[in-house]
């Protein structure tokens, strides 16, 4: 029930609540204290504990406003016990009035020994007959917004728990089995527990969401996630996908033209992907791998057993220079094979677009790849068996749910299979990934020699550009990446094309190439092309060449201003050397002075070449959000849990969310509707 309904609320107030996301009772419940006073316990003055947050109460005996060294309001309380004082450098002329000499005050604030002894500056304050008793629970504190008081939350929150127990608003949602199998507190014991402590509570239990009511709440905002994502999973199953039975001719053929073999991990990943395209219900995979594991070709295989069974296969990058990377390579691949593929892009001429368009919608090109070009509305698919997304933590969720759809023109849903070189920690998997079935390529192709990280300087360039001209005049070629195009003033970062101009004249011998985001698809063709037959020395680039580009002989990256670069961003661009069997070499360059957070991602990223020790760290530094990208993605986040330190929930919340599904059905959907609403949309996809 909205709050509007419940309780009468004038429009002016909803607008503040809801700016705080509370539209309903149900938010206003779930809008906890973020800390406590302790308004329980008096302390004699004498006695009263410095640097803590205490209460005293006492007798005003003076009070006057002093001008210097500026003006405030100073008064001395006495509890017989000894002296306090209580000063406030902001006050009105009311105020002066009110805590007039006489008056029974209690105070609660921080004791700090002042030029006059102990004192409070700024507290809590009020006025009270010498009988007023104290308060029986702690007093919570809540998250506010501009014109609505501490107050207002106080009142509309008791209200709504006091009338809990007529709209059943705190019923239990998870059964009595496993309550007691995994100890837990009741709900609606939990609920009232954080919003009114009981004083013998530890408040450190409290403010680090370690007390058994935390860890209810935090328990049951995992499970509604879980329970949404595994319904959705259930669910995808009763549709109709098409059975891609393996036949391996094709795919057969590939294998024996390739000049590498798969490795097992390459192989077992593909056999699961292989059941799931000859089940009848459409398959929904996550193939994860660190960067170079050799995720395209398991792709192209995915692809070859749908266009063998009379279907269309689709492969989406989010940019133009790996989406032609993946069209040159699978063309490369599937041409002898008499299997066309259809090339689709932003920037292509009508002329250009409207032939690929064509080959589409009548089936002539058995394969698409493209941008997001190929989930507008003008691309119909003769017979889309197979969507394959790459990188697709960078498309949002109505992107990935266009492409799929792209095929269920008819009844049947087409397969999917996403890709991700960003690998994902265990802990985040199973939460925001449940409803998905995830096959991980764990072992790197053989040949390929370690990359060493150093870190230097950015005083220390003379270094850099020694070490470029050693490796340029032993034939091997040298990435330099820049992270800005275009002068900025804020972040005083070289541009790529000064830098350019720089090295152009530091090596007259060399030629130097110019990559980045501004120039046109074919003009960033013609540079790739260059670099990859050797032509180009010393290619100069913005983070267009974050993935997918593939050139063995470059053995030499250095990365400019490397402490402002994510650590996802800066595994994916050292992941573009080391592809040969050349040994490589990777130069963070910085810039002094760095930042905690900087120190932390340089220092990681130089001690760990595992991508997913690297994103389990990561995921540590930055939290959930910012690691999914969650604004793009449209993933709700967790507001309670934490996922490092609450890993047992989170398995005791998976483990209860299939036990709940099977015996419990109309309790699973009461949760879910509880704390998901319409937000269970998202996880569909």
């Amino acid at each position: 029930m909205s709050v509007d309904d419940a309780m009468h609320i004038s429009p002016g107030v909803q607008e503040k609540l809801s700016r705080l996301g509370i539209r309903t009772e149900w938010d206003l419940i779930l809008h906890l204290p973020i800390r406590y006073e302790d308004e329980t316990h008096l302390f004699p003055i004498a006695d009263a504990p410095a640097g803590q947050i205490v209460q005293v109460e006492g007798v005003i005996i003076h009070n006057e406003v002093v001008t210097r060294p500026r003006r405030q309001l100073v008064c001395q309380i006495e509890d017989g016990s000894g002296v306090l004082v209580m000063r406030y450098l902001n006050f009105y002329g009311s105020q002066i009035k009110t805590y007039a000499v006489g008056r029974r005050v209690r105070l609660l604030g921080e004791i700090r020994h002042g030029y006059h002894g102990m004192e409070m500056v700024h507290p809590k304050c009020r006025i009270v007959s010498a009988s007023e008793p104290l308060a029986d629970t702690m007093t919570p504190v809540y998250p506010v917004t501009a014109g609505l008081p501490q107050k207002t939350l106080v009142k509309l929150i008791g209200q709504t728990l006091h009338n809990a127990g007529q709209t059943k608003i705190l019923t239990e949602t998870v059964p009595d089995t496993v309550i007691k199998h995994y100890q837990l507190a009741g709900f609606s014991a939990s609920v009232i527990n954080l919003h009114h402590p009981a004083p013998d509570v530890s408040i450190g239990s409290l403010q680090n969401r370690t007390h058994p009511s935390w860890r209810r709440i935090k328990f049951d905002e995992l499970l509604a996630q879980q329970l949404s994502m595994r319904l959705h999973y259930r669910q995808r199953r009763q549709c109709s996908a098409p059975v891609l039975a393996p036949k391996n001719q094709s795919a057969a053929e590939l294998l024996e033209r390739l000049a590498f073999r798969l490795t097992a991990a390459q192989i077992r990943v593909f056999d699961e992907i292989s059941r799931d395209l000859a089940a009848p219900y459409p398959m929904q995979r996550l193939l994860q791998g660190d960067v170079g594991s050799g995720k395209t070709i398991v792709a192209a295989l995915a692809a070859l057993q749908a266009i063998e069974n009379g279907f269309q296969a689709a492969i989406m990058a989010p940019t133009e220079i790996l989406a032609e990377q993946h069209f040159r390579k699978l063309s490369a691949w599937f041409d002898p094979l008499g299997i066309r593929t259809a090339w689709l892009s932003g920037s292509q001429k009508k002329k250009q677009k409207q032939e690929a368009l064509d080959e589409i919608s009548t089936g002539v090109a058995q394969m698409a790849v493209g941008t997001h070009a190929l989930f507008q509305d003008q691309v119909l698919f003769q017979q889309l068996g197979l969507a394959i997304i790459d990188e697709q933590h960078r498309f949002g969720v109505q992107q990935r749910l266009a492409l799929r759809m792209k095929g269920a023109q008819s009844e049947q849903v087409p397969h999917q299979l996403m890709m991700s070189a960003t690998p994902i920690p265990r802990t985040l998997s199973m939460s925001y990934f449940a409803d998905l079935d995830v096959s991980i390529i764990d072992e790197l192709p053989p040949g390929r020699s370690p990359v060493v990280t150093k870190l230097i300087a950015d005083n220390r360039r003379d270094e850099v550009i020694a070490r470029i001209q050693q490796a340029c005049s032993q034939g091997k070629q040298v990435y330099w990446v820049c992270p800005l195009i275009e002068e900025s003033e804020v972040l005083q970062l070289q541009t790529a094309e000064a830098t350019y101009a720089n090295l152009t004249a530091e090596f007259p011998h060399l030629t130097v190439g110019l990559v980045h985001g501004r120039l046109s698809p074919q003009e960033k063709t013609e540079v790739m092309d260059l670099f990859k037959r050797g032509a180009i020395q010393l290619l100069v680039a913005t983070t267009v060449i974050e993935v997918g580009v593939d050139v063995p002989n470059a053995s030499l990256m250095v990365i400019e201003n490397a402490e402002r670069m994510g650590l996802s961003q800066l595994h994916q661009l050292r992941g573009r050397v080391g592809r040969g069997a050349e040994a490589s070499i990777c130069i963070l360059l910085f810039q002094q002075p760095l930042s905690e957070v900087a120190r932390q991602r340089l220092r990681i990223i130089f001690e760990h070449s595992d991508g997913f020790e690297i994103a389990r760290q990561d995921l540590q530094l930055r939290g959930p959000g910012e690691f999914l990208g969650a604004k793009q993605s449209g993933v709700p986040m967790l507001r309670f849990a934490d996922l490092e330190q609450d890993g047992d929930l989170l398995e005791a919340a998976q483990a209860t969310a299939n036990e709940m599904l099977d015996h419990y059905p109309e309790l699973a959907q009461q949760h879910i509707d509880r704390w998901l609403g319409d937000k269970s949309q998202y996880l569909r996809v």
